[in-house]
């Protein structure tokens, strides 16, 4: 049963609300404190650099967005630069697991900060709970449909917004415009290689903006407002980051920043305003987070089912009625469940960046190579986006080859696995249909 996109269902601010859902509820919350612990005193630069090297890997997506809008985002742009094959589909799943990895990321970042309203250890099993209770939650919300998800975006948009605008605005003006991280100097507290790495992880609380694309058959005057709303957002999410990262490192010192990593909001929270900012800030959180993966599983369900009904990936029904998209619901779910039980948010989210890294660089020399004349795109801004990509992805990649290798092995081993059975696949369904 082929998917039914719902046309005209999501006008350019709930695009834009999709979009900064995703990011907002991954970064501030998820990663501030992740990438405080690679750039040290220089957060605030990670965070802007990332902006920079999302900026020109948005602008293929933008060229094709605008050529090409459509339900299936990154597969439809992959299918058009390298035809249904092999690399089409294990990029495109690259790009899903590394979204579905996005979720149990803001999950367990939902738990973490709720556990600080009841003074409960971060290491605690109840992050786990929590986490996979948001996901049930975030599956039943988008059962509801479209319209529901779209408008509920909207509405926590604003909020969430607003609501980490005076925290910051609030930590900044309490901390007398000081900035605490770099008290001890800004050599003490990172490197070269670990400023990279904290850019490269910084860029996965961009990535957020590809959601945009899987929404092209259902974005109003989708040839302008998918464009529009990409770059709407990612302006939106760097003043957001910025402000955040200079409240944070305004109000704790690096040391005390990394061991809060997973709620270093709410603690920065704390000297400046006291219990009450605390409450505020988790409650912020607790928004953000939710909404955020909300919007998450809304774009990443959409996909899986594009891919289904390109033939690219297989589908089995398991004995559940409904459409393909219900199904994919319960996939992306069920995986981003487990994800969030067996991982901490260290390896999560370094998992998440590698593979996001290596399907952008992929869309964008499929882009380069074929599709460049056709969109009218510039070679020269989508090399410059490969070339940051690769710069990033290597400082990252010998950076925790050094601190964890396990997890660059796992991420590695994974890239194989899933183009080994994508061959296997692609192969097996060309045989069987002669």
């Amino acid at each position: 049963m082929k998917q039914v996109y719902e046309k005209d269902s999501l006008s350019l601010f709930g695009a834009v609300s999709m979009g900064t859902g995703v990011m907002i509820g991954a970064a501030v919350f998820a990663l501030t404190g992740q990438v405080a612990e690679f750039a040290g005193a220089l957060l605030p630069l990670a965070f802007l650099l990332a902006a920079v090297v999302s900026g020109f890997s948005a602008y293929a997506y933008v060229k094709m967005s605008d050529a090409y809008p459509s339900a299936g985002g990154i597969a439809m742009y992959l299918r058009k630069a390298y035809g249904p094959g092999t690399v089409t589909g294990a990029s495109s799943l690259l790009m899903a697991f590394s979204m579905i990895i996005n979720e149990s990321l803001v999950a367990r970042t939902f738990g973490a900060y709720t556990l600080r309203l009841f003074d409960v250890e971060a290491g605690s099993a109840w992050i786990s709970v929590l986490a996979v209770g948001l996901i049930v939650f975030a599956f039943l919300v988008n059962v509801a449909g479209n319209r529901v998800v779209g408008g509920l975006q909207q509405v926590t948009a604003l909020l969430k917004i607003g609501g980490i605008v005076v925290f910051a605005v609030a930590a900044l003006w309490a901390s007398g415009l000081s900035f605490r991280a770099a008290a001890d100097g800004i050599a003490s507290t990172t490197s070269p290689d670990g400023f990279l790495a904290g850019v490269a992880l910084a860029i996965l609380a961009y990535k957020g903006f590809t959601t945009i694309t899987n929404s092209g058959a259902e974005v109003v005057d989708p040839h302008k407002n998918v464009g529009r709303a990409i770059v709407i957002s990612l302006g939106i999410c760097l003043v957001v980051y910025l402000l955040v990262a200079l409240a944070v490192g305004a109000n704790l010192s690096v040391p005390e920043i990394i061991r809060a990593r997973d709620y270093s909001l709410a603690e920065a929270a704390r000297p400046a305003l006291g219990s009450y900012g605390v409450w505020f800030t988790v409650a912020i959180a607790i928004l953000a987070t939710a909404s955020g993966l909300i919007a998450s599983v809304f774009a990443v369900s959409r996909m899986i089912a594009m891919l289904t009904d390109m033939d690219i990936i297989p589908h089995r029904h398991f004995g559940m009625s409904g459409t393909v998209q219900r199904h994919t619901l319960v996939y992306t779910v069920v995986a981003a469940a487990l994800l969030a039980v067996l991982f901490d948010l260290s390896r999560i989210a370094s998992l998440g960046a590698i593979f996001y890294l290596v399907m952008d660089m992929v869309v964008q020399w499929g882009v380069f190579r074929r599709l460049r004349t056709e969109i009218g795109a510039s070679g020269a801004v989508i090399l410059t986006a490969i070339g940051l990509d690769s710069v990033a992805l290597g400082a990252f990649l010998f950076i925790k080859f050094a601190a964890d290798p396990l997890i660059v092995w796992v991420a590695l081993g994974g890239i194989i696995l899933v183009f080994g059975l994508e061959r296997l696949f692609l192969g097996t369904r060309r045989r069987s249909t002669g």
